[in-house]
């Protein structure tokens, strides 16, 4: 409730800032309308999805394979994934035009317009997940019918499942509104820069209202919506290991294990709350030192944060001061992979640098160059992430390697990496306000520039702009680095979820013993079985072919996605180019600033293309863990969210960096080097962008929900898969 009080407060602070002159007003105007029309036809579109699926999931329930709570907990997650995004893109749209008019006081002004802006989203996203989560806990609590020794994993298993609810919606949300915003952002470039020879955001670009529109429903209701996923997912995945690994200690502890996550997680709002506050910078300020100011915030956030989180060693019982270490490991990650991102991505840095530099010799050097960037960029992430995993483990076993592979030890392990990942997302509120900036901060210079505000005006938007591509490619590595924790918490998740399928398999068909695997069990031996009990049963090996066909599947949907996506941004893109094309040919005075372009028409195109095109690659990620249980069970599952989860890692940060450097070595040359604006250098650059434009904000970005969304879906499907199986 802390966390929506201030985002409240924060937005009445933002609306009491004046607009600016009528064309800003009209301007901002357009933005709004366009975002809302956008998200009002997606919302149709999705609300569709929901409904068919909730019916699948109580057919489900009906027949005994799953809990008669999912379908009501698969829409709730929906609802409360898409309100978080909706109140983000809603500031977003009302703070461009106040952060353009703010910047003509000051460059610190107008930072704090747009960044304080951008907190409201990320309070809404932190707020609203803690509140849904609270709510489902008190319902679960006081209305399960389920014993006392199985209740708490019963609870929170079964909270689980409206992670899938958040996870379906982010997916939409990031294919459609990244389809859109690459498709307006592509065109614009293209016919505007490259052929007309124009400036980016002239008014005299039919594409760029639908441009502007795009980032707000691809960097801001998108991202809004995947980061509440990631932190909902983390604090319940880690809950549900809590409450399984602990089950054999006593109800205490176990109560302990499941409010830990959720503890830290509180702690957090209130420290990114006074990070947010910290937040300033100086007039003239260069990119180092305005990233300086942004990076105050977060960095005195997660120390307090880690101190806080250290705290736990006072808890008398169990090994808190290694699961308190679990908790540091994961912020200290989080920071490794901002920083490795941020020295990839922006222009303050020699391989981005780099990247402009090639341009000199064409388009072609300039994309080999990002290329090469974006895979070595990926070294330091998967590194970290590494290291992260098995410190986390470590800690939580007491670096006691003698129990690493037993049912204890793994259990504890698992728990500690979940931590990991409710540690790096505990400042998700200052986070992901850092992200939610950098549309805010674009807009707010395309305003500018169509507004024809004055040269100072402009070269402080360009500055706040420039910064803004760095901490949302920043943002994206975070969002990445967090989804690999998470789904490893969640794919440990997944053998609970299996053992309570078996479980109510006993109870539905009044049976004695199940087969599982191989193996003759009774309902006692199953209730009894550890983690590593059912990898034995279930053959989980690298020898078992089953598993290496679910692996080379897993890999493939990462691929297969990001080709469906890419695929789609170029449809979309070939539509508004062709249109584009069309109003300068055929609307008399465009060109000399006499005529308006169809800005309407633009943004038609750009709604129509994102619902048609999006549906195909989301259903995709819903359809394939449920087949693959279906034909090659638990452990086929396994290889696939194992496969999925190595391949889209690493994939989603090649593409996010190679993106995110291709825009700032452009807006390196913008900035007067190497020839300038309108040079062939630029133009080269400019190339280079539209190719990473639908990398680092279409296919990347939504890698990350893939691979969580697959396994959610495991999770929710589980029933079905120990039931029935043709090679399982």
């Amino acid at each position: 409730m802390l966390a929506l009080g201030f985002a409240f407060f924060f937005f009445k602070q933002m609306m009491q800032e004046d607009e600016g002159t009528d064309t800003m007003k009209k301007i901002a105007l357009h933005v709004r309308k366009g975002a809302m029309a956008y998200l009002k036809q997606q919302y149709k579109v999705v609300s569709i999805v929901f409904v068919v699926l909730a019916a699948v999931f109580s057919v489900m329930a009906y027949f005994g394979l799953q809990n008669n709570w999912v379908p009501f907990a698969f829409l709730t997650g929906g609802f409360f994934s898409g309100l978080a995004g909706f109140f983000g893109m809603k500031t977003a749209t009302y703070a461009s035009a106040r952060t353009a008019n703010a910047a003509k006081n000051s460059l610190n002004h107008g930072l704090r317009v747009a960044f304080r802006s951008g907190a409201v989203m990320g309070l809404t996203v932190v707020g609203l997940a803690l509140l849904d989560i609270s709510l489902w806990y008190l319902i679960l609590d006081n209305c399960a019918n389920v014993g006392d020794h199985d209740k708490l994993v019963f609870i929170t298993t079964t909270m689980l499942t409206f992670g899938m609810g958040a996870s379906t919606q982010a997916l939409f949300a990031r294919v459609g509104g990244g389809i859109y915003t690459k498709a307006a952002d592509v065109g614009a470039d293209l016919v505007g820069k490259v052929e007309a020879g124009i400036p980016e955001d002239d008014p005299r670009n039919p594409a760029t209202i639908a441009d502007n529109v795009g980032d707000n429903v691809g960097d801001v209701a998108g991202m809004g919506a995947d980061l509440y996923e990631s932190y909902a997912g983390s604090i319940l995945a880690t809950a549900a290991l809590g409450a399984s690994a602990f089950a054999a200690v006593n109800t205490e502890m176990q109560e302990k294990a499941i409010f830990a996550p959720m503890l830290i997680a509180a702690v957090g709002v209130v420290l990114s709350i006074l990070g947010i506050f910290l937040v300033r910078t100086k007039e003239g300020a260069n990119m180092k030192q305005l990233l300086g100011a942004l990076g105050k915030g977060v960095n005195v956030s997660s120390v307090l944060i880690a101190a806080v989180g250290i705290m736990y060693w006072l808890m008398p019982e169990g090994n808190w001061l290694g699961i308190s270490f679990s908790v540091v490991v994961g912020l200290i990650a989080g920071v490794i992979i901002g920083q490795a991102t941020e020295y990839y991505t922006s222009h303050t840095y020699k391989p981005t640098q780099k990247v402009a530099k090639s341009s000199s010799t064409g388009p072609a050097t300039v994309i080999i160059s990002g290329l090469g960037l974006g895979m070595i960029s990926t070294a330091i992430p998967v590194i970290t992430i590494g290291a992260a995993i098995i410190l986390a483990y470590l800690s939580a076993i007491e670096f006691n390697i003698a129990i690493m592979t037993t049912a204890q030890g793994v259990g504890l392990g698992l728990y500690g990496i979940g931590i990991a990942a409710v540690g790096m997302l505990s400042t998700l509120g200052i986070t992901l306000a850092t992200d939610a900036y950098g549309p805010i901060a674009d807009n707010a210079g395309g305003n500018a520039e169509m507004s024809g505000l004055g040269k100072e005006v402009r070269k402080r938007t360009d500055a706040l702009d420039a910064l803004g591509n760095t901490t949302a490619a920043t943002g994206k590595g975070f969002a990445i680095g967090s989804a690999a924790l998470t789904a490893l918490a969640l794919l440990a998740s997944y053998i609970e979820e299996i053992k309570i399928g078996l479980l109510r398999l006993f109870e539905s068909n009044g049976v004695e013993t199940i087969k599982v695997g191989l193996t003759e069990l009774t309902k006692v031996e199953i209730a009894a079985s550890s983690f590593t009990d059912f990898m034995t049963y279930y053959n989980v090996t690298l020898m078992n072919p089953i598993v290496l066909i679910g692996v080379f599947i897993g890999s493939m949907m990462a691929f297969l996605f990001c080709g469906l996506t890419m695929n789609a941004v170029g449809r979309a893109a070939q539509s508004m180019v062709e249109e584009v094309r069309r109003q300068f040919r055929e609307i008399t005075g465009i060109m000399e600033g006499k005529a308006e372009p169809d800005y309407a028409r633009c943004v038609e195109i750009s709604t129509r293309g994102a619902q048609r095109e999006m549906l195909v690659p989301s259903l995709l990620a819903i359809i394939v863990p449920g087949l693959t249980g279906v034909i090659f069970g638990v452990a086929g599952v396994l290889g696939l969210l194992v496969g999925g989860l190595g391949a889209g890692f690493v994939l989603a940060v090649f593409m996010a960096n190679a993106g995110g450097a291709w825009d700032n070595a452009k807006k390196y040359i913008e900035e007067g080097n190497h020839g300038g604006k309108g040079s062939d250098n630029h133009k080269a650059t400019v190339v280079g962008d539209t190719v990473g434009d639908p990398f680092k904000d279409t296919s990347g970005p939504s890698l990350n929900i893939l691979i969580k969304l697959m396994s959610m879906v495991a999770i929710v499907m589980a029933g079905l898969t120990v039931s029935f199986s043709l090679l399982g």
